[in-house]
């Protein structure tokens, strides 16, 4: 049996084995394959099994794969497949729900506490000597935020979005959760569902950890931030068009919004127009809240597993 792996650099840059993998037949691993159809088609070849993390695998593509039986996305997300296509041919697509819950969830609170603290900023300025030159003890060059008693608002409440909640308690702030569906089993004394509506109007912080549909894209617009109080702070590590940029961009520059957190973009990799970098108080990372090498490890595991139950007939994790 042929395995491929279309773009294998992040998952594993070379901290990781693929020998999970590379068990269940003859593996080829390619660190990155060019987006072209017909380079990914000659790249697929004749292999019988392919993962894939961000390489497109559309229906000119799958189509022209003539081996093809399975495709693993090393991802939870697996919007690069034409999953109906995959069907009509019978072709099994899984992926790789839950494995960086925490790592993500933990990203999120260090994005909350930098963006109360900026404690980067400040290391820069006691390198720089500021604090050599300070005739105080002490000093802060911009304001530094108690959680205590605010309000958190987190739009969707799946895994990440509940485990976010809890660490956020930790903190003392109270949590108020905007989701499709409401689970009552789910609230308690400091966490309650809202209408989105309440939830724009009344938190403090709000954080997104919904997946991009239709109805979820661009949920933060202008409209929706005119509804949300003066200063409040935006963080998005889900989706990256579930912002409208521009509109994101004005606010913060107008101080409607105080602070922007963003791991996650419209456009990945960024490019150099992209409004945000023309924003005030916006902090943005390279899409690594999924990335400590623990999550990491989890999904190349359960890349595997969901392999070789498809080996032995007991498909898991199957998205068609």
């Amino acid at each position: 049996m042929k395995i491929v792996v279309l773009d294998g650099y992040t998952l594993n840059p070379g901290d990781l084995s693929w020998d999970v993998i590379k068990q269940y037949g003859a593996l080829k691993v390619f660190d990155r394959t060019n987006f072209n159809p017909e380079n990914v088609i000659k790249t697929i070849g004749d292999a019988d099994i392919v993962f894939t993390n961000k390489t497109p695998l559309p229906k000119t593509v799958i189509e022209q794969a003539p081996n093809l039986k399975y495709i693993g996305v090393l991802a939870t997300g697996y919007n690069v497949v034409d999953v109906v296509t995959a069907k009509k041919l019978n072709i099994t697509v899984s992926n790789v729900p839950g494995y960086g819950t925490n790592s993500v969830a933990q990203f999120t609170m260090a994005l909350l506490l930098e963006m109360c603290h900026n404690i980067g900023k400040h290391s820069k300025s006691v390198h720089n000597g500021d604090w050599i030159k300070s005739p105080d003890f002490c000093f802060w060059n911009s304001p530094l935020v108690e959680l205590k008693d605010k309000t958190l608002g987190i739009i969707g409440f799946g895994n990440i979005g509940q485990a976010t909640a809890k660490m956020a308690e930790a903190f003392g702030l109270n949590i108020i959760v905007y989701s499709r569906t409401v689970r009552q089993e789910l609230e308690s004394e400091n966490c309650t569902f809202v209408s989105l509506e309440e939830l724009l109007q009344t938190a403090d912080i709000i954080s997104l950890h919904c997946p991009l549909f239709e109805e979820t894209k661009g949920i933060i617009n202008a409209d929706n931030i005119s509804k949300m109080k003066d200063g409040v702070k935006i963080i998005n590590t889900s989706r990256g068009p579930l912002i409208v940029e521009e509109d994101l961009k004005n606010a913060l520059n107008s101080g409607k919004i105080s602070s922007a957190a963003l791991d996650v973009i419209s456009k990945e990799p960024m490019s150099a127009n992209n409004p945000l970098l023309q924003a005030k108080n916006c902090i943005i990372t390279p899409h690594i809240a999924w990335a400590p090498k623990e999550a990491r490890q989890r999904l190349m595991q359960t890349a595997a597993n969901n392999l070789n139950a498809f080996i032995n007939g007991k498909i898991i994790n199957a998205v068609n």
